[in-house]
């Protein structure tokens, strides 16, 4: 079964809305923390960022290995991520247009064997790489819907 058009999409689309949400923001007021003890917008977009590579390399390993097992992706645990906090705004968005895109073609490529391949999550158990896409454009989605209020809490200090 080939990849839905509402995967097809989402995977085109959703990331750019990153953009509509922080428009009008300047990248200090997105790094500043609302909770102390949660992140920023900005820590959210350099999660989404870092996240991306990650996600292309399994892609890359399902099409090679028989059924890896993946380890849950914690940006605390991730050598990279202070790198990508560190990055500004415009190299984030840079980024993750260009991730994106890499990400996109190699899944546009794939047969439907190829999107059959499995991989292992440590929770959710064995399933194929189509629903690991379902599963990474989710991830996303959740995470700009955690974007959302934070900038709006950003924008009634602005007002």
């Amino acid at each position: 079964m080939p990849l839905s058009a509402s995967v097809l999409a989402r995977l085109q689309y959703q990331h750019q809305t990153i953009d509509e949400l922080i428009t009008g923001l300047s990248e200090e007021e997105l790094r500043r923390r609302i909770y102390p003890d949660k992140w920023s917008a900005f820590e959210n977009i350099a999660h989404l960022a870092a996240y991306q590579p990650v996600f292309f390399e399994r892609l890359v390993r399902m099409q090679q290995d028989t059924a890896p097992a993946f380890e849950r992706y914690v940006a605390e645990n991730d050598p990279l991520f202070p790198g990508y906090v560190d990055r500004t705004l415009e190299q984030l968005l840079r980024d993750i247009r260009k991730e994106r895109s890499r990400i996109l073609s190699e899944l546009e490529g794939m047969s439907e064997a190829t999107l059959q391949r499995t991989g292992r999550h440590p929770k959710f158990g064995l399933f194929p790489l189509a629903t690991w896409t379902e599963f990474f454009l989710l991830h996303e989605a959740h995470h700009l819907f955690t974007i959302f209020p934070l900038v709006q809490e950003l924008r009634k200090g602005q007002g």
